[in-house]
C-alpha cells in the first residue's frame, strides 16, 4: 500500500518540524538546532532543508512569518504542531512495541 501524502514523517523531517516547535527559525539556525539536538547524528543538508521548507509551507506546516538580512523565517502552524504531535505519539508506540519485545527476549 502507499504510504499517504505526509502520514510518516522521514528523520530529516520530523526534525524541521520540531526544530519550529518552540520559535521561529531561518534555514540555516534550523540546520544548527538539529545538529545540536541530534549530537550530529542528523545531517540535513542544505538542499534537503530548503527542499522540506518548501514542501511544508505549500501543504501549510508551516508558514514564513519574516525576512531579515535575507533569510526567511518560518513557524510551525496549528498543521504542523497536529503533524508533529501524530508523529511522535507514533515514533512513541514503536519504542514501546520495541520495550515489550524487549523484555520477553524476543530481540538481542
Amino acid at each position: 500500500m502507499a504510504r499517504r501524502k505526509l502520514e510518516t514523517l522521514s528523520e530529516q523531517m520530523y526534525y524541521v518540524l520540531l526544530s519550529l516547535h518552540t520559535e521561529p527559525m531561518h534555514g540555516y539556525r534550523i540546520m544548527q538546532y538539529v545538529n545540536d539536538l541530534t549530537q550530529g547524528r542528523v545531517v540535513i543538508g542544505a538542499g534537503t532543508l530548503y527542499a522540506l521548507l518548501a514542501r511544508f509551507e505549500e501543504e501549510g506546516y508551516i508558514r514564513l512569518c519574516g525576512i531579515e538580512e535575507g533569510r526567511k523565517s518560518y513557524d510551525l502552524t496549528d498543521v504542523g504542531q497536529k503533524t508533529l504531535e501524530n508523529e511522535f505519539d507514533r515514533l512513541r508506540q514503536q519504542v514501546s512495541d520495541g520495550a515489550k519485545q524487549l523484555k520477553k527476549g524476543d530481540m538481542k
